[in-house]
This record gives structure tokens, sequence and C-alpha cells, in this order.
């Protein structure tokens, strides 16, 4: 089946093709089969992409998408209050049901704003049903999605291995439980369980001091060799440049969250410093309960905060080509490259937010919103045309999100109206 995406600016994210002012984009069997000016391709069904801006998907590599009921509580919560908040005070009161719709309504959520792949960082994995229904979740929501089993407590292994039964490597990451938060032996556990089973790892880096390892925990790991280019630091606020450097040496990758990070007091962010050690950020939004969504959000506040030491550009890629490296994907999407699949975007280049567009890549980073997103398509599969998702029935799962809310709050004793401060 070929499918012909024509005259839509085509922002290709592949320094081979650049940017088309005007530009055509083949899809066969699921895949890029050619980017150029203008193609001839009979028999294609066309798509008519004239006043569109046509993008690869994003790519979010860290969000934490069981918390998506609590949507906006948590918008004036430092970290503290949030750790309180979600970890202590609702997390014991969630049941599978509440993980199940909290991912199901996050994930769509996301691919309605352009995120055609993201990691789940899931660390509500106290009892084994609920990664199952987190899993369960992500699989009923069309999209690119990677479980992210964050480990809990003392004896992991078991619930790993039982999780990798079920998902391919590609499918599944480890969240490490340090080494900021327990010690560098349990760590080196953690790794090499990830490296048997064929798991890149994820881990949660931010602050200085007040940890088991102090303010250098990526020196501890390099020492060790516990580094490699499947290893993403989460945040990374507060690591040294030459830690961030042991980190590009080893191949791996950072994951920057630029709203949660600004809002809940961490140190600034390392995305200008991460690119002058050799590593290429990639963008995550965290948290819904703190803030937004989706990455036109997160790219602004990036360039906003670090203008002068990042681009529209730099950002943009960020939010593409270099968040699919991370997360392990960089031969298969991230940007629209001939051979990978066919993730792209539809953005509206005449909403009157945005009109007239001059450089679309300007554009995006620095007036884009979920609101221009007209289409979505993963792997050549519409799932969001004309600004609706496909084959979704939104009403009742809202119906359903809200019941959920309502009863872990009321179990919890709390209110979500914004009176309650943790």
């Amino acid at each position: 089946m070929k499918t012909l995406v024509r005259g839509g600016m085509v922002v290709s994210m592949d320094p081979a093709i650049g940017h088309l002012p005007r530009g055509d984009v083949l899809i066969e069997d699921g895949r890029i089969a050619a980017v150029a000016p203008e193609i001839d391709a009979a028999g294609a069904e066309v798509v008519d992409a004239t006043g569109k801006i046509v993008l690869p998907g994003f790519v979010d590599t860290h969000r934490h998408t069981w918390q998506t009921a609590f949507r906006g509580v948590g918008a004036d919560w430092t970290f503290d209050q949030y750790r309180v908040a979600m970890h202590g005070v609702l997390k014991p009161h969630y049941r599978p049901e509440d993980v199940y719709l909290g991912n199901l309504l996050g994930r769509l959520e996301a691919l309605s704003s352009g995120v055609t792949t993201m990691l789940d960082w899931f660390h509500c994995a106290e009892r084994p049903e609920n990664a199952d229904a987190a899993i369960q979740a992500l699989r009923e929501a069309p999209g690119h999605s990677i479980f992210c089993y964050g480990a809990a407590g003392p004896d992991i292994e078991p619930e790993v291995r039982r999780v990798r039964e079920v998902l391919p490597g590609e499918d599944m990451a480890l969240g490490l439980r340090g080494p900021v938060v327990s010690t560098m032996d349990e760590t080196a556990a953690d790794v090499a369980l990830a490296r048997e089973l064929g798991l890149p790892v994820s881990l949660h880096v931010h602050g200085t001091g007040g940890w088991p390892h102090g303010d250098r925990p990526i020196a501890g790991m390099a020492v060790r060799g516990l580094l490699d280019d499947r290893t993403t630091v989460v945040h990374g606020n507060g690591l040294s440049d030459d830690q961030l450097a042991m980190l590009a040496d080893a191949g791996g990758s950072v994951s920057v969250s630029p709203d949660v990070e600004l809002k809940m007091g961490f140190e600034p962010l390392i995305t200008g410093r991460a690119l002058a050690a050799g590593l290429r950020p990639s963008l995550s939004i965290d948290d819904c309960p703190s803030a937004g969504g989706d990455m036109f959000g997160a790219m602004r506040t990036a360039v906003a905060v670090e203008r002068g030491r990042l681009t529209s550009r730099d950002v943009l890629a960020f939010a593409t080509v270099d968040g699919a490296r991370a997360c392990g994907r960089g031969a298969r999407t991230g940007s629209l490259t001939v051979g990978k699949d066919a993730d792209f975007l539809l953005l509206d280049a005449e909403d009157v937010s945005v009109f007239p567009v001059g450089d679309p890549v300007g554009t995006i980073v620095a007036a884009g919103h979920p609101g221009l997103v007209d289409s979505v398509f993963v792997a050549g599969k519409p799932v969001k045309r004309d600004g609706k998702l496909l084959g979704v029935d939104l009403p009742a799962l809202r119906a359903r999100l809200l019941e959920s809310r309502d009863r872990i709050a009321a179990a919890a004793g709390i209110a979500f109206d914004g009176s309650w401060t943790p």
C-alpha cells in the first residue's frame, strides 16, 4: 500500500534532506519510501498537506503516565510536596484499574499532541497487577510505547524477569533504584540484570549533596563500568561538567524536563552544558500534575531559559531525532528519513496563531501548541485526522477516569481543586 503526503512544508530533521518549502513524502508498507520536492506515485492514496507543516512525531523520553487523573493539582508544588503527595498520599490508594485509566488517557493525550514515541517511567509497581494494567493500557493506545519498569523494594529481580517475558526488549526499559537513593552495589546489581535481559536503563539524578553518594553519582557508576550507550540520566541537574563528559564518553544520554525542573526548584537546566560535554539531550514531560503534557511547551521553555546556548533547531532535534536515539530507536524513527517508520505529524500552518509561516522550525518552537496538530500517523497509519483521535471513545474514558480520580481523592481525604497543600 502506498500513501503520498503531498504539498506540505516538510521539516525532515534529516540533514541530507533538510527542510523543503514545498515537498512530498511517499509511504510504502508503513515506512518512508521517498522525500522530495515532488514525487510521482501513480495509484497512491493522496493525503493533501497543503497549508500544513509535515514533521516527524515527537519522542518523550520520560513520563510518569499513571498520574494523569490528577492533572494540574501540583502546578504550585515543590519537588518535596510532589513526592509526598503523589507517592506518599495518593499512590497507596491506586488500584490496577486506576493505573490502567491513567496510562490509557495519558498515552492518548500524548498521542493527540503529537508524541508518537513515549517512554512511560512507571513507578507505581507496588503490586504486579499494577504493572500489568499499565502495560495493557500502553498496548491499547496506538503509538510506540516503552514501558520503563521503575524498580522498587529489595528484591526486584523476579518481577523484572516476569515483565520481561511479556515485553520485547525494545518495548521495555529498567528504571534504576539508584544510585542517588540506593547503594552503588544495588545499582550495580540492577545494571547487571538489565544487561543480562537486554534492557536499556533510565535513572533520576538531580540536586547536589544529600544523597548516599553526594554529588558524584555518575562518577561512581563510571568507575564501576555501569555506564554505556543504553544509559539515560533523567534531569541531571547539578551534575558537574566532568560527570556529563563521562556519560558522553560512554555513549549515554540525558532526558531534560524543562517545565518540571524549573517549577520544582531543581538546579538550572543542563541542556547547554550537556551539548558542550558532547551529549545530545532529549526532552520529556515528567508529570502532568505539575506541567502540561505536550512537547511544544517543553521546547519553548528550554529555548527561552537557555537562549544563547540553544537554538530552535537544537530543541526541535531534542524533541525528535535525539529523543529517538535516547530510546534506542534512532534507526527507526525521529526523522523523515527513507527506511524509517512513517511516524509523522501534520500541523496546521494556516491557523491564525501561527500564520503566516516563514521559518517553520522557528514557528513550531516559538508559537506551536497542541491545537495545531491536525493529523498524527504512526507507522503510516492515521491515528488522528482533522483534529480528532480515531477509534477512541473519549467520553466513556473520561467518565471512567473521573470516577477513578474521585475515588482515590476520597480515600486519601484530599481535595483536587487547588486548595490542597501537601
